[in-house]
């Protein structure tokens, strides 16, 4: 890889953040490949803040890999509706 991005560690082995809901304040938790998660509690969207740079950056087809960032292009590209396959909720 000839880029060398400092976001890249978020994008290797997923990893799992756990985030508050902002309507309820149940835990949801996210993985780092995922684009969003819903809340089980009331079913809020919550977003995965981390994946944005891929939706701008020059170099994310390269630095993420191109099944993540076609994934995450898909997702843009259809006004924030994920494909069935990704539906985690």
């Amino acid at each position: 890889m000839a880029y060398d991005c400092a976001g890249k560690s978020n994008f290797g082995t997923p990893t799992l953040k756990i985030m508050k809901c902002p309507e309820c304040g149940n835990e949801i938790e996210i993985f780092s490949t995922d684009v969003t998660a819903v809340c089980e509690n009331c079913g809020h969207k919550v977003y995965n803040d981390i994946n944005i740079c891929v939706l701008y950056c020059a170099h994310a087809e390269e630095c993420v890999g191109t099944e993540l960032y076609n994934k995450l292009v898909r997702y843009r590209d259809t006004g924030g509706v994920p494909p069935q396959e990704e539906d985690h909720a």
